[in-house]
């Protein structure tokens, strides 16, 4: 098995950030195989949805109405309701695993690996991407 990480700059506020590029970089010359993505944060998941046409923010947007931003967390340290964002990787897990197929990830046409932080208390991420061929 090949892995690495990368480091990815999220910022201050939540974001759907697409690293589809990333992943098909690493396996850029590989055979057949898995990709799997992980993502080693209490608050950040993986999703592959489309992005560019609004589904991204509309993942942010059901994320706030299923889990709101206010006082009701136990979980309180960090921002007012960031135990919201301790909650949230039960609902977009940290992790996907994606087939590889000549080098290339088997996405559909308009899929893409999106990593998902609602935590701006944490501007900067790991993601690990590990290859397992096939």
């Amino acid at each position: 098995m090949r892995s690495e990480t990368l480091t990815i700059r999220t910022g201050d506020r939540p974001v759907v950030r697409d690293i589809t590029a990333e992943c098909a970089a690493f396996v850029a010359g590989e055979g057949d195989g898995l990709l799997h993505v992980f993502v080693p944060h209490a608050t950040a998941g993986l999703a592959v949805l489309e992005t560019g046409a609004g589904s991204d923010e509309d993942l942010l947007t059901a994320l706030d109405a299923l889990l709101p931003t206010d006082d009701r967390w136990r979980h309180r340290h960090g921002s007012p309701g960031h135990g919201r964002d301790h909650v949230m990787p039960a609902f977009v897990p940290p992790y996907a695993t994606l087939p590889v197929l000549g080098g290339r990830i088997q996405l559909g046409t308009w899929q893409s690996v999106c990593l998902v932080d609602p935590n701006g208390d944490n501007p900067t991420r790991t993601v690990r991407l590990s290859f397992l061929a096939g």
